[in-house]
């Protein structure tokens, strides 16, 4: 052995590496590709203060102060009217659907009370189901309402004292009063966690084979591609159910977190969800060739869609081209499914379009897997 240092031989093993580099394609794309995807989402899709947030307006009339109680909230930026709901009822729906965040009613004996100097009131209902994409907008409430009145009766010049008597702004919290955290993150955790598991079991399911050598027997088996796919995914179909049962007990018993809904519709949606995600884990490996390409691929898909799912960050708070790729993530579907039953006890009608998105996925993971599927380790 030669222990006289070589710069020659130092430049050989490097060469080495590099050409060994430029080869792991995968390996290289997440070099450059993790850091440029974090930059852009935390640089420009991120916001903890959200605006622009979706309400739908309750007014059976259209006088001056209701139009001018409309335009100061809409001046601060944080609501967009998108819906006039024609009863309590609808906006009800709306809002159980999560369509919109606010619901304001303004009641028709609104102008008669203010020019009576009766203490009129707005409610303005807010989902806060999500505390944190809410808290903004209902701390700018008070005051922007009563100057917005004192205006339009032209007395800006009265004390902001004199503002407050003459208007109430009656807040009600839906669904979490109390404003509590851990009952948005912890039924979020549940889609989190049987995304983290399924996708990365499943995607190294083909790759540990290959790797063992073991692939030839499956490959030689008189199976077809769909009942190998079905025979690799299924089985982790009970290791979802046990996560499912552990997280649901620990929400319970460890958090106290209310459910609502209905427990069946709610484990419906979960085995669609489930579903999909073995699919697209079963979709990696036929992709991957190790087990490390396959764990690089599947972290490659957590990253986004952690953070443009509305897990960590509100969805709303996103702009509009961050929230249009957060629908392509079956996380950000589920994620609104189990907040919807678990704190709204919303019904199917409620969910269905997102139940929808779910099954378009597993339909789509799995002719994606069918497609790719080889025959051959050529």
């Amino acid at each position: 052995m030669n222990a006289v240092f070589s710069f020659a031989r130092l430049g050989a093993l490097l060469m080495k590496e590099f050409i060994q580099m430029r080869r792991d394609r995968i390996t290289f794309a997440m070099m450059l590709g993790v850091p440029l995807m974090q930059l852009v989402l935390f640089g420009f899709a991120i916001n903890s203060d959200p605006k622009s947030l979706p309400a739908a307006l309750v007014a059976t009339s259209n006088d001056q102060y209701t139009r001018a109680m409309v335009s100061a909230l809409q001046m601060t930026d944080y609501y967009r009217f998108d819906y006039v709901a024609q009863s309590a009822e609808e906006a009800e729906e709306l809002m159980a659907k999560g369509a919109v965040s606010f619901v304001v009613t303004i009641p028709s004996d609104f102008a008669r009370r203010v020019e009576r100097r009766d203490s009129p009131q707005i409610l303005i209902e807010a989902d806060a189901t999500d505390p944190s994409a809410a808290s903004g907008a209902v701390s700018t409430l008070s005051t922007v309402a009563s100057q917005a009145l004192l205006r339009e009766q032209g007395m800006q010049a009265e004390a902001a004292e004199t503002a407050k008597t003459q208007l109430q702004v009656v807040v009600h919290k839906r669904y979490n009063p109390e404003g509590i955290s851990q009952y948005n993150i912890v039924p979020g955790l549940l889609g989190v966690i049987l995304q983290m598991t399924m996708v990365m079991m499943t995607s190294m399911a083909l790759t540990r084979e290959t790797e063992r050598g073991t692939m030839e027997n499956l490959l030689a088996m008189p199976a077809s591609p769909a009942e190998i796919m079905l025979g690799k995914v299924l089985p982790f179909l009970v290791v979802g159910a046990v996560q499912v049962a552990v997280v649901l007990v620990a929400a319970k018993l460890l958090f106290a977190i209310p459910f609502i809904g209905s427990l069946s519709l709610l484990l419906s949606a979960v085995l669609v969800f489930v579903l999909s995600l073995v699919l697209l884990g079963y979709t990696i490996s036929t992709m991957a060739r190790t087990q490390m390409q396959a764990m690089q691929l599947t972290f490659f898909f957590f990253l986004p869609s952690l953070l443009l799912s509305g897990f960590m960050f509100p969805y709303r708070g996103m702009p509009d081209w961050a929230q249009v790729l957060g629908e392509i993530f079956p996380l950000t579907h589920f994620l609104r499914i189990v907040r919807a039953v678990m704190l709204k006890g919303a019904d199917f009608q409620a969910i269905a379009g997102e139940v929808s998105a779910l099954v378009l996925f597993v339909f789509l993971f799995a002719g994606l897997a069918l497609f790719r599927f080889r025959r051959t380790l050529d």
